[in-house]
């Protein structure tokens, strides 16, 4: 059988493939166990800038595998609690790491799969794309992080109409509501997401994984202490190579050549 998850380099960039297209991406306890592994040993490479994540197929990730809670419904408690287990050390890893990563989005993005999508730093979308959080049809509440960021990126009112009601929405509407940064014509998705992919994993990572930290620990801070982390990341900034590396090169007019160190 095919592994479920792929990953791939190309230079500073890690590439992360969902691979169960035939099922359109869903997930189940294999693919949340490699997710899993895949992204601990990306969060531990320091040659890792910049990652990418992305789905094979038609879609990015239809959501859950259903026909996998069918087949286990006898225990579907535990079959559903072990998968998330992993499942959630994989999302958990994902805000955790410092360095960027970047959701690749294209045809169905639902269930998990808009959770996964959530997750992300930066989300590219393709023109086919088609949004929906779904879970309440399945008569369940949500998972995989999407209640803690689906209400910070569109407010509590606009998140509860979108997990309760569990319509669906295209790329256009997901661009308005902020749940993506760009959308494209489905053929140039690949294009663009490398063209961010590779000017990130060339900019100044160890600042990156400060900023990252900065903007997520926001929602749970005060101006005081914010101030205060910010102060202390710009000094931790000013021991690196690569903030003394930018000075010389706006000094000199030159583009900087950072090392993400």
């Amino acid at each position: 059988m095919s592994e479920p998850v792929l990953v791939e380099r190309k230079g500073a960039i890690a590439i992360v493939t969902l691979n169960r297209p035939e099922v359109l991406n869903a997930l189940n306890p294999e693919m949340a166990v490699s997710l899993r592994e895949i992204m601990y040993a990306i969060e531990a490479d320091k040659t890792v800038r910049a990652v990418v994540l992305k789905g094979a197929g038609k879609g990015f990730m239809a959501g859950g595998d259903v026909a996998g809670f069918k087949e286990n419904m006898d225990h579907l408690q535990v079959h559903v609690g072990n998968m998330l287990d992993d499942y959630h050390c994989a999302i958990r890893a994902i805000v955790r790491m410092e360095k960027p990563v970047i959701g690749s989005l294209h045809g169905a993005v639902a269930g998990a799969g808009m959770s996964l999508a959530l997750t992300v730093d930066l989300a590219i979308a393709a023109d086919n794309l088609m949004m929906t959080l779904a879970y309440s049809k399945l008569g369940t509440s949500p998972d995989g992080g999407s209640t803690y960021f689906l209400p910070r990126i569109v407010g509590r009112r606009k998140a509860m109409e979108i997990a309760m009601l569990s319509d669906r929405f295209n790329a256009e509407d997901a661009k308005g509501m902020g749940l993506v940064n760009k959308v494209v014509p489905a053929a140039d998705l690949d294009a663009a997401v490398m063209e961010w992919a590779e000017k990130l994993a060339d900019g100044p990572s160890y600042a990156f994984g400060l900023t990252k930290k900065l903007i997520d620990q926001s929602f749970n801070s005060d101006i005081d202490r914010q101030l205060e982390a910010e102060r202390d990341g710009i000094v931790a900034c000013a021991g690196s190579v690569d903030m003394q590396e930018g000075i010389e090169a706006f000094v000199a007019k030159r583009r900087a050549e950072f090392v993400g160190k």
